[in-house]
């Protein structure tokens, strides 16, 4: 290996790295505010590329009936709740109006030349039709169990998982798909070409990053998140509900889920079901995070990127080995590091 193959797979592992940090740190603030080990993250990912594919194709994509189907489900929960809350069928217009949206989409998708839109649009329809699907998955599967255990929660997350992957077989098929680059732009560093889309990638998701950080450090909502983490009672107590901090964070991991797809459509074929792998890696960075951290989490998913980059050139059969094996020595060292152990109460 000369300095010219190592720069090459250095830029690989920066631009996954930046990919996987976004997702280990969607996977770190769901799990932090909900106790949920959002397994579905890779699944926003998969279509977020896919729908953008099938949009710069011109084929109005079926998620959006997809999420119409979950539009249609929200609101006969939310009126049978209303009912046994109150005792009358109480329907108010934000119900109406969720319920409205995914088939005004529609409407609009079939309307649009959807192949003629510049990118942007192209990209803000892909947004308009998953990020939503966020805060209908926590409201139909999580919000009713959200003070069961964390097992239960994981049980339900994987359960989620494999639903989410036969539904995208049966929405995309099993081809992959890849879309075009933003620019085809090149610029010369010493003896290696950087592309433009690495740059999109990396750029895009230090602004995220940006983003979530100064949300959650300099504002009132993102402090009423981090509170309702950290004591979901006394949150409650407080006025902040719960439930829309489950929903705020299922919205905020859809969103990031669905940007990430979309900035590695043009870099790579993803498949119906590649979006696991995916956010098993961002994982891998949220765990040598311990779950808690958000910036050792980006950093250690960084690092996962260049792990991999130069596993795949070394012993591409074994990237992925040497990538989750990685979790083997942090949990080691964490379970080292711990001098308490919790004990089950036999009741």
């Amino acid at each position: 290996m000369n300095a010219q193959i190592a720069l090459i797979l250095g830029q690989d592992g920066i631009t996954n790295g930046a990919v996987y940090a976004l997702l280990a740190l969607s996977i770190l603030l769901v799990f932090t505010v909900t106790r949920v080990l959002f397994i579905p993250q890779g699944e926003f990912v998969a279509f977020g590329a896919l729908t953008m594919a099938a949009l710069q194709a011109g084929t109005p994509t079926r998620m959006v009936w997809l999420l119409a189907g979950f539009a249609v489900a929200e609101f006969l929960a939310d009126v049978i709740a209303a009912r046994r809350r109150t005792g009358n069928l109480r329907i108010g217009p934000w119900m109406i109006i969720k319920l409205i949206y995914p088939f005004a989409l529609a409407v609009l998708l079939y309307a649009l030349p959807l192949a003629s839109l510049p990118m942007v649009l192209r990209a803000l329809l892909a947004l308009a039709i998953l990020v939503p699907m966020g805060p209908q998955l926590y409201r139909l599967f999580f919000q009713p169990i959200a003070s069961a255990s964390t097992l239960v929660l994981l049980i339900v997350s994987i359960a989620v998982h494999l639903a989410l992957v036969g539904l995208g077989l049966l929405i995309f098929g099993p081809e992959g798909a890849r879309t075009d680059p933003f620019s085809d732009v090149s610029f010369p560093l010493g003896p290696i070409n950087i592309n433009s889309q690495a740059i999109w990638v990396v750029l895009v998701s230090l602004i995220l990053i940006v983003v979530l950080y100064t949300f959650f450090e300099r504002t009132m909502y993102g402090k009423a998140l981090r509170a309702a983490a950290f004591n979901r009672l006394g949150a409650r107590l407080m006025g902040i509900s719960p439930t829309l901090a489950g929903k705020a964070t299922f919205f905020l991991a859809a969103l990031i889920g669905t940007v990430s797809g979309i900035l590695i459509a043009p870099i790579t074929t993803i498949y119906f079901d590649s979006g696991f792998l995916i956010s098993l890696k961002g994982f891998v960075g949220s765990i040598i995070g311990g779950l808690v951290s958000y910036p050792i989490a980006a950093a250690g998913a960084v690092l996962v990127g260049l792990i991999e980059a130069f596993s795949a050139f070394w012993a591409s059969a074994y990237k992925d080995i040497i990538v989750f094996t990685l979790i083997i020595p942090v949990l080691v060292w964490r379970s080292l590091k711990s001098h308490h152990v919790e004990e089950e109460d036999d009741e």
